[in-house]
């Protein structure tokens, strides 16, 4: 036992929402409460390089979380907020120069030394083409702009963490604890191959201290733990024998961490109370693999979006462990443990087993569709094991029966962005459009331009943008015009997988209504809007496929009049939409609308999503056909369902 307590880790809340002055109250309350550090959330369109007012815009502004479309968001933003003293966290990725541009163009603004700034872009543009899907550019230029960021903030912002690299999505979308370990690790190895040429050799080391990562935690805690140690050692070993990095501070795996969003269920909601401080356990519990950093979901995000009380009751959950438990007194209790030992040496192996293919591929960019295959059949095994029993969840395939929470009633449960947040943001990014130079503009947007073709590192051109009032969806439409836009492999193969058993009846069912319908059943699926959370539109389209249905799937970011067109051209039986960034009511009348009037309308639409009660009773009143939400977890019985739409005689038969 030590004599004094350890220092606790940044206790933070991932946050933002609708508008900039919204956000800027929301992070100060949370400070007041004694939140230590800010991780910011970004709204979709700020993700991928789009102005609030652009069409794949549409419902998506301050949805998911903050708009910052200009340096003038930036400063409401933080508002009040030292940016001097404070460490933050910006989960952003393709756009992660542009933001972190505008963060230090605010904090120069408020007189801070910019050499004191500390926090975190997470930067990871790989594991965006595998799970996230906020990606911009091909993967060779965004790798590059990675290590220009990473290049600059060693020389001008020292303390500043240029790339989190990011495992948390790569769990999100069905990652073995092996793929995760490997594929975040893999990404890491492809940063640093890259930046080492940027950096004088005698340097390089310090930056290899500064790369950090973002984790997951799932429920299988002890896994989940066993996992972190794995991380520390695998890591150790990399930095030591790979770029000969010879002193172990500089090799220490720092980490911070969200836990599992993927296993919050909507049933039962109140048990994710548990599962959280479950989670939790994993990443604090080992003293020499403990996050530095911890951000908690809401117990009732499968619902919808946290208000700042539930976001409060995942804060105090923190506090209490680090503050009230005696935990921080002690040295790491699982070392010595032949149990733990075991496993940890198991994952690891795996792990390396996983990271040599890799390497033989060519690095984690040539791997990238062979990773993204390796997701979809690891999710789709995981969603089966479910499917079957043979994985419990509490409340969903087993003890199904339990009272009403009282938590869910009444109309305020949920957080709900106001409507009028989207135009008042177009309003005031016009107003912005209006009042600069435009001059100024065009000149620093054309040596952006020119640092892109150059191959010269594209941060003080995007830092001289920012000052000039360029605006987000400028900066993307000049990086996109150099480097060229990109769709990222999907991971759905045309061939069957060796994964059919049990889905023989349903086969016969689509061959039935294939042979009334003159052709094999076309299901087309489809992700109108921005949001790239992909994994449910996969494994539907995976099952479905399995099923034998004739499927079309092109991945994410299409718009509703690609998905209308696709339609009309494969002449689509069945139409489904994946969308789960809250924008699913005006992107679904859009789709309505273009079907309606291309003569579409008695093609059956269906949706899935994150989807409140009320507006699933709005979508079905206005020609939805069937809505399906997280709950909705058996895809035998969605599959069946589509059949029925085209033939409910033939599964009435079934």
């Amino acid at each position: 036992m030590s004599n004094t307590p350890a220092r606790p880790w940044l206790i933070r809340t991932y946050a933002g929402h609708s508008t900039a002055k919204d956000s800027n109250a929301l992070y100060r309350t949370n400070l007041s409460k004694g939140q230590t550090g800010l991780s910011v959330a970004f709204d979709l369109p700020t993700q991928t390089g789009y102005d609030s007012d652009h069409e794949l815009a549409r419902g998506e502004v301050g949805k998911v979380g903050v708009p910052v479309a200009h340096l003038g968001d930036m400063r409401a933003l933080f508002d009040e907020i030292p940016l001097e003293k404070m460490n933050t966290s910006m989960t952003i990725n393709a756009t992660a120069p542009w933001l972190l541009a505008l963060y230090i163009a605010v904090a120069e603004e408020q007189g801070a030394d910019v050499t004191k700034l500390q926090g975190t872009v997470q930067n990871d543009i790989i594991k965006e083409y595998l799970s996230r899907g906020t990606y911009v550019c091909p993967p060779k230029p965004s790798l590059r702009m990675i290590t220009d960021v990473a290049a600059y903030c060693y020389t001008n912002v020292p303390k500043w963490n240029p790339m989190n690299i990011c495992s948390y999505h790569l769990q999100e979308a069905g990652a073995t604890p092996e793929q995760e370990l490997a594929f975040a690790l893999a990404t890491a190895t492809a940063v640093l191959d890259d930046v080492r040429g940027k950096v004088p050799a005698e340097d390089f080391p310090t930056v290899v201290g500064r790369i950090s990562f973002f984790v997951n935690a799932g429920i299988r805690f002890v896994t989940e733990m066993c996992k972190m140690r794995a991380f520390v050692d695998l890591w150790d070993e990399i930095c030591e024998h790979r770029y000969g990095v010879t002193d172990p501070k500089m090799r220490r795996f720092r980490y911070g961490v969200q836990v599992n969003s993927l296993g919050l269920t909507e049933q039962q909601p109140e048990n994710n109370v548990y599962r959280i401080l479950i989670e939790m356990l994993a990443v604090t519990l080992s003293k020499n693999a403990r996050a530095r950093a911890v951000q908690l979901p809401a117990w009732n995000e499968a619902l919808g979006l946290p208000r700042p009380w539930d976001q409060q009751w995942s804060m105090r959950m923190q506090q209490i462990l680090a503050f009230e438990t005696d935990l921080l007194e002690y040295d790491d209790l699982f070392d010595g443990n032949p149990a733990v030992d075991r496993k940890v040496e198991d994952l690891k192996q795996g792990a390396r087993d996983e990271l040599a293919q890799i390497d033989g591929m060519g690095g984690a960019v040539a791997a990238i569709e062979y990773m993204k295959g390796r997701l979809v059949d690891s999710n789709s095994a995981r969603l089966g094991r479910i499917e079957t029993g043979d994985t419990t969840v509490i409340g969903v395939n087993k003890y199904t029966e339990g009272e009403e929470s009282p938590l869910t009633t009444g109309d305020d449960a949920i957080m709900v962005v106001d409507t009028a947040a989207e135009a008042d943001q177009i309003e005031r990014l016009q107003a912005w459009r209006d009042s600069r130079d435009d001059g100024a503009v065009k000149a620093a947007l054309s040596d952006l331009r020119k640092a892109a073709q150059e191959g010269t590192n594209i941060m003080p051109a995007s830092i001289a943008a920012a000052k000039a009032g360029a605006t987000t969806g400028e900066w993307g439409t000049a990086i996109r015009g150099v480097f060229g836009e990109y769709r990222a492999p999907t991971g759905v193969g045309k061939s069957v997988s060796n994964q059919t058993e049990g889905l023989d009846h349903i086969r016969d069912a689509v061959d039935a209504v294939s042979d009334k319908l003159g052709r094999r059943l076309k299901f087309i699926v489809g992700k109108p809007g921005l949001d790239g959370h992909s994994n449910g539109a996969e494994q539907i389209a995976v099952r479905a496929r399995d099923c034998g249905m004739d499927i079309s799937y092109e991945g994410i970011r299409l718009t509703p009049e690609q998905i209308v067109n696709s339609a009309i051209e494969e002449q689509a039986h069945v139409i489904g939409l994946s969308i789960l960034s809250g924008s699913h009511v005006p992107l679904v009348e859009d789709v309505l609308n273009r079907m309606k009037a291309e003569g579409l309308g008695d093609i059956p639409l269906i949706i899935g999503g994150i989807i409140p009660d009320e507006d699933a009773d709005h979508l079905r009143a206005i020609g939805v056909a069937k809505v399906y939400t997280p709950k909705d977890f058996e895809l035998n019985t969605i599959m069946m369902d589509i059949v029925a739409l085209l033939d409910p005689q033939a599964v009435a038969a079934e």
